[in-house]
Formats: structure tokens, C-alpha cells, sequence
């Protein structure tokens, strides 16, 4: 199959638009992490989010992929817990045409495997916006995980967790296994949707909500009615889809189980509600999770902000990334920072493991620091 113009269009947008947004925006204010990492935690948030407007404005602007929203919504700002069906590799990304519309992008972070954080350009970014990264062996994950939570509830900055309890998205290799598990376990098989393995998930939910930092729990269904890009390559090959639909279920930090073991019942009891929910969603005509077409639940953002916010992402980036490749062009000094930059990322991944982790290391410093002082 032949690379698709479009494609490779917007996998190169979201390139060079992360590569030259990691050193020429997020670049500068590093060493405000070794000073206040609350601080720098609160700006690069920002910083990071301008960028997550730019697929949204790709999709929906220029490639026309129509997005429909239907169920509970969020309380805007909330601290919370999202859980979703790994349907495809890029469900992440296309759940930030949602986001944009009922929360705050900045508040998101995404559990992801560590593989990713090595990328240049993306990886640095993600870095930056202390995604959590696991490496999928628990006995690995479990004290990254709570040094990164205990983090997010000291420095009392929200934020809405993306992950996925299925753990990988849903292929023929991928079904196999979860029926194996099924079978193992004495489970019913499910078609639609993988078997979540909820150990981190319950472990999430415990920590925040001892922290004091969750509100709620996000249960989002999220279908593909017309296309299914189902990794990257798809959509190099141009294989957009056409329209995306997400069923947010909103759950109070109250109504949830207070056990692990009820809480672990209680997310296959959501996932079984998804397989429902999809077989209705793929046999159904026409296609939605909510049939009589109204249960849309007010945005935070009218969509004359949302339109604005993507015309707006649109002429910036593109105007930025002509702007980084003039200065490389032009000026010398922008080429050796550019160069100085690259050799900073790459290196202190090597040497400490990712930004993210050394954002900790400076936290617990200053944290130290501080108890010192209370001594004193």
C-alpha cells in the first residue's frame, strides 16, 4: 500500500511541530525545574497543551474526522481517574478531540509504556509533561508509579490520569490472550473489548484517593463506526477515521468501592457494560451509544471556542515550525542551541532515565529542604 500525502502530512505536522515545541518552548524553562519543580510543573502543563490542540485541529479541521460526545461529561478542573477501551494503538491521541471540548488538556497525563519516552521530539514532550511511564511488570511499575503519584498529590497540582486497564488495544493476537485469561479465570469471552487486569488501576485509585487528589473516576467508551486506524502506519497510509464516539460515564470518588477486591469487581463490571454497549454500537443502525441523538451533555467550551481554538493552533504551529526552520537556516546561534539542546535530552536520558524522574529528584530535594528549615 502506498503512503498517503495526508498522511505523511500529518505525521510530519506532529513531528517537527513536538521536536521544535520540545527546544525552542519547553527547552528554556528546564532550569526552572531545578528551582521550583511545582512551578515548572504548572507552566510546562501549559506549555505542553498548546501542542495537544494541534491534533485535534489536524483531524477535525483539515481531515474533516467528525467526533461525538454522549453521557455524563466532566466537571470542569476535577481531578480524576480515566479509564478506556484500547480499541487502536492511537486512542489516546484521538481522546484529546474530547478533552478539548469537556476539560482542560493540561490536566492529562497517560500511562504509556517507557519504550516511548526514547522517540525524539514526542518523547521528550511527554517527559516534560510527566507522563507516567511503565515498563507493564508490575513488580517494576508499582514503585515508579508511587513515587509519581506521591509527587502529583504533594505538589497539589490536578490531574486527570489516561489509563488503559486492558493494557494493549485490541487486534486478533491480543483477543487470543485475553480469551486464554478468560478461560483461566473462568470468564465469559469478550468480543468488543479485552479483560482489564485492574491491579493498577485499583492501585491508582487507592493512592490518589488517599492523597486527597481525586475527584472522580472517567469510564469512556470509545467506538469507530467508519475506519478503523488501528496503529500508526494506517495513518501514514492515510486510513483517518471518519467519525470517533466517546460514552463518558462519570463515577464520584464517593460511590466507589472503598476494598481493592470490590474495587477490581467493579471495573470488570464496567468493562462488561462496554462489551454490552459496543455490541449495541456495531449492530445498531444508525450507529451511537445514545440512539435518540440528544443525550450530548454541555461542553465547558461552546464550539465557536473550540473552532477558535483550532484556527488559532493551526496558524500557530504552522507559522512556528516555518519560524524553527528559518532559524536554522539563518542564524548560526540558533542552529548551536538547537544542537545543545538535542545533546541535553539525549544525554540526560542516558545518564538519569528521563526529566520526569529527575522533576522528582529535584521535588524530594527541595521537599528535604524544607523540612530542615521546619526543624531549625
Amino acid at each position: 500500500m502506498a503512503v498517503s500525502a495526508r498522511g505523511l502530512f500529518f505525521i510530519m505536522a506532529l513531528f517537527l511541530g513536538s521536536f521544535f515545541g520540545s527546544i525552542v518552548m519547553l527547552g528554556p524553562v528546564l532550569p526552572l525545574m531545578l528551582l521550583s519543580p511545582a512551578w515548572y510543573r504548572w507552566l510546562t502543563d501549559r506549555i505542553v497543551a498548546t501542542w495537544l490542540t494541534l491534533p485535534v485541529s489536524l483531524l477535525e479541521l483539515v481531515f474533516g474526522v467528525k467526533v461525538v460526545i454522549t453521557g455524563d461529561g466532566f466537571v470542569p478542573g476535577e481531578r480524576s481517574v480515566i479509564i478506556m477501551n484500547h480499541r487502536t494503538r492511537l486512542d489516546w491521541m484521538f481522546l484529546w478531540c474530547c478533552l478539548l471540548r469537556y476539560s482542560y488538556l493540561r490536566l492529562e497525563k497517560i500511562c504509556l509504556k517507557a519504550a516511548l519516552k526514547a522517540l525524539p521530539g514526542f518523547g521528550w514532550a511527554m517527559q516534560v509533561a510527566c507522563f507516567v511511564f511503565i515498563q507493564r511488570r508490575w513488580e517494576m511499575d508499582k514503585a515508579h508509579l508511587e513515587n509519581m503519584l506521591d509527587y502529583f498529590c504533594d505538589i497539589r497540582e490536578p490531574l486527570q490520569l489516561l489509563l488503559f486497564p486492558e493494557g494493549t488495544d485490541l487486534t486478533e493476537d491480543t483477543k487470543a490472550k485475553s480469551d486464554a485469561f478468560a478461560a483461566q479465570n473462568n470468564l465469559p469471552k469478550m468480543e468488543y473489548v479485552l479483560h482489564p487486569r485492574s491491579t493498577g488501576f485499583t492501585f491508582i485509585v487507592d493512592k490518589l484517593r488517599k492523597g486527597d487528589n481525586l475527584d472522580a473516576v472517567h469510564d469512556i467508551t470509545v467506538a469507530y463506526p467508519k475506519n478503523i486506524p488501528q496503529t500508526e502506519r494506517h495513518l501514514v497510509l492515510g486510513e483517518f477515521p471518519r467519525e470517533i464516539h466517546f460514552h463518558v460515564r462519570r463515577y464520584p470518588v464517593s460511590s466507589l468501592p472503598s476494598s481493592s477486591a470490590e474495587l477490581e469487581s467493579w471495573c470488570r463490571e464496567r468493562w462488561a457494560e462496554k462489551e454490552s454497549r459496543l455490541r449495541d454500537f456495531y449492530s445498531g443502525q444508525p450507529r451511537g451509544f445514545d440512539r435518540d441523538g440528544v443525550a450530548r451533555v454541555p461542553p465547558c467550551k461552546s464550539e465557536l471556542r473550540v473552532g477558535l481554538i483550532k484556527a488559532a493552533s493551526l496558524m500557530y504551529w504552522s507559522s512556528f515550525i516555518a519560524f524553527c526552520f528559518a532559524g536554522l537556516w539563518l542564524w548560526s546561534s540558533f542552529r548551536l542551541y538547537a544542537l545543545v539542546m538535542i545533546v541535553v535530552f539525549t544525554v540526560q536520558q542516558k545518564l538519569a532515565g528521563g526529566l520526569e524522574l529527575i522533576e522528582m529528584a529535584c521535588h524530594r530535594y527541595w521537599k528535604v529542604k524544607a523540612q530542615e528549615r521546619k526543624m531549625q
